[in-house]
């Protein structure tokens, strides 16, 4: 009986004293998540490069989305559901958000350009009434939920595209890029200059090499690229030393 005690004792100790591994949520657009192959988003490489023994990988980006839609369409909700004290939340969109917000079908992703605390009303046709922010606000309550859950925030800057002028492939540094970069710093979360550490990349590719990157558009990378954009993370994630995420990275050499 003392032995069937002891037994009984023992297992309910390590029940509760193996501590449960953290999560990596990613949520984006189809930059970061893309089922249409060969295209592929940067979110579907990153397990390379972090030990998935000692932490979860939850990628939530969805294709076509935008800050205003994912939310809209309660997929932040199903995150805030799940997402707990400890883990990380790394956040990637600026693609799908650069059109006029109103109710047309090329209007229904856009949101308000900056990241101050403007608004527009829009009314549906079925007398629903949305109120759109700016990029900023989205990004804000992205990041203002996941701290209130003790989720600890990584704002990454959008992937460029395969768009080159006089050599140099564009940059999102007077935009999106540059509005990310300035809520990660006034909210005083950690941030990956995603863009400019890619873009350098392709610079020193050129335009031919980029190419091979994409399929067939400017935007959608394939799996090469994709493993070259989480190697980007992986390599902004190493200068934040303070960045708890990277105890878990695999590798430390030039990806």
């Amino acid at each position: 009986m003392k032995i069937l005690l002891s037994i009984v004792a023992i297992s309910a100790f390590l029940v509760f004293n193996i501590k449960e591994k953290p999560t990596v949520y990613i949520i984006g657009d189809s930059t970061v998540r893309n089922t249409n192959r060969p295209q592929c988003g940067w979110g579907e490489m990153i397990h390379q490069f972090l030990d998935t023994t000692q932490i979860n990988i939850s990628n939530q980006a969805m294709a076509g989305r935008s800050t205003r839609t994912f939310i809209k369409e309660k997929r932040w909700d199903k995150v805030m559901a799940t997402i707990k004290a400890g883990d990380f939340l790394m956040l990637q969109f600026g693609h799908n958000e650069g059109s006029k917000p109103d109710t047309s079908k090329a209007g229904y992703r856009g949101v308000l350009r900056g990241i101050g605390e403007d608004t527009v009303q829009l009314n549906w046709n079925d007398s629903t009434i949305e109120v759109v922010h700016t990029y900023g606000w989205y990004l804000r309550k992205f990041i203002r939920d996941a701290k209130q859950k003790g989720a600890i925030p990584i704002v990454c800057s959008m992937i460029p595209r395969n768009q080159f002028e006089n050599g140099k492939v564009k940059r999102a540094g007077n935009d999106f890029g540059k509005w990310a970069q300035e809520v990660a710093v006034t909210e005083g979360v950690y941030f990956v200059n995603l863009n400019s550490i890619t873009a350098d990349k392709y610079d020193a590719m050129g335009t031919a090499a980029v190419s091979k990157l994409f399929h067939n558009d400017h935007t959608h990378t394939n799996e090469a690229g994709a493993t070259i954009n989480a190697a980007s993370v992986i390599e902004g994630l190493a200068t934040i030393q303070q960045c708890n995420l990277n105890k878990y990275v695999l590798k430390r050499n030039s990806f």
